[in-house]
């Protein structure tokens, strides 16, 4: 039997930080798991009108298995990330939420929309990407 190939949304802010960065690089060496990376990928995202932007998120979305959210960008990038979640619920999408690396803080409007929030760690963002994914 084919392994499956999980499509997955990462929430992101399009100010790139580590934590981004970070969770692909997790995903794509685990081991015995294939995903493919459904962000919306925006170089310059402040030359582009809020409307292109959102048709760009909804657009990858409608494709996915499931969206992560990582909970530590929530606060500055709120906006974004809010619309994402949105998103996401309306298309019926399941959404696991990734807890800040040095805190176990997050907010209810989050964790109430989360399928399940894991710890920054491969191995249970793994099982719950197997657990959840449509």
């Amino acid at each position: 039997m084919a392994q499956k190939i999980y499509k997955i949304f990462i929430s992101h802010a399009f100010y790139y930080d580590d934590s981004h960065d970070r969770i692909v690089e997790m995903l794509n060496k685990a081991p015995d798991f294939s995903w493919m990376n459904y962000s919306v990928c925006v170089h310059d995202p402040l030359e582009e009108p809020e409307d292109e932007l959102e048709y760009a998120i909804r657009k990858q979305i409608s494709c996915v298995d499931l969206v992560i959210v990582l909970c530590e960008m929530y606060d500055t990038h709120k906006k974004w990330i809010r619309k994402e979640i949105d998103i996401a619920s309306e298309m019926g999408k399941p959404i696991i939420c990734i807890y800040p690396r040095y805190i176990k803080k997050v907010t209810d409007e989050v964790r109430d929309v989360a399928k399940d929030v894991v710890d920054w760690d491969t191995d249970s963002i793994v099982e719950a990407i197997r657990k959840y994914a449509l």
